[in-house]
């Protein structure tokens, strides 16, 4: 995915300024910043959420600027809310089927196979005919996570998916989200767990007030003096 100088304004409120960056198949692009910086907006400019104003997207070659969420979705691009929005009164089982026949454009036998290695998979499988809305928010989060894997993406969008978990509970979505991964499955993951974060991605992004901050190397990203004060309120 390339993206080339994209911008949305909302009045005179910039939230994203000319931001351009592009991650190659099979990386992991972690985006991190401040509360308010831009990151979620970002998100709903690559899946479609939000439209932009200037600029332009590029996945798999195609220019997918003009797409609706759902043609980005059945293109390849899936994604996780910092929210879980699953169908409260749908099973966890019946949640990934729907996920798989709309966003996979499969049939139903299809997409029970899909959900069901999927639910296996994602330490889902106990669960399966339970109503999503009465999941906790571990396993909302798995869900979450398991919706969009059953979309059959090839580029995951992830929105703090480790927000609000436990550390133990946090090691175990990272772990999942290294098969996923290992599987070949191209990420940006915007996160505020800068350790899971780390753990895991070639590369980070970091964005303030709507601009690219910093970008490169993790450790090398972590140690600039523009981000330690930024994000982590430190002076060099």
């Amino acid at each position: 995915m390339r993206v080339d100088k994209v911008s949305k304004s909302y009045g005179t409120l910039k939230v994203t300024r000319d931001v351009s960056f592009c991650v190659e198949e099979g990386q992991t692009l972690g985006i991190l910043g401040p509360n308010g910086a831009g990151k979620t907006t970002l998100f709903n400019l690559i899946s479609g959420d939000v439209r932009i104003d200037s600029g332009g997207i590029t996945f798999a070659g195609q220019d997918v600027s003009g797409l609706r969420p759902h043609q980005r979705c059945q293109a390849g691009i899936g994604r996780s809310y910092q929210v879980p929005h699953p169908f409260g009164n749908m099973t966890v089982f019946e949640n990934l089927v729907t996920a798989a026949c709309f966003g996979a454009r499969v049939g139903e036998r299809q997409a029970w196979d899909i959900a069901a290695g999927i639910l296996d998979k994602t330490g889902l499988l106990p669960h399966a005919n339970k109503p999503a809305g009465s999941l906790t928010l571990l396993n909302r989060k798995r869900l979450e996570l398991a919706r969009a894997l059953a979309t059959r993406p090839r580029l995951l969008l992830l929105d703090e998916i480790a927000g609000g978990l436990t550390e133990h509970e946090a090691a175990e979505l990272v772990a999942e989200l290294k098969r996923i991964k290992a599987e070949g499955t191209t990420m940006i993951w915007i996160e505020h767990v800068v350790h899971a974060l780390m753990s895991i991605a070639d590369r980070l992004l970091v964005i303030n007030f709507g601009e690219k901050l910093a970008e490169g190397e993790p450790v090398a990203v972590m140690n600039s003096p523009d981000v330690r004060r930024v994000y982590m309120g430190l002076e060099a």
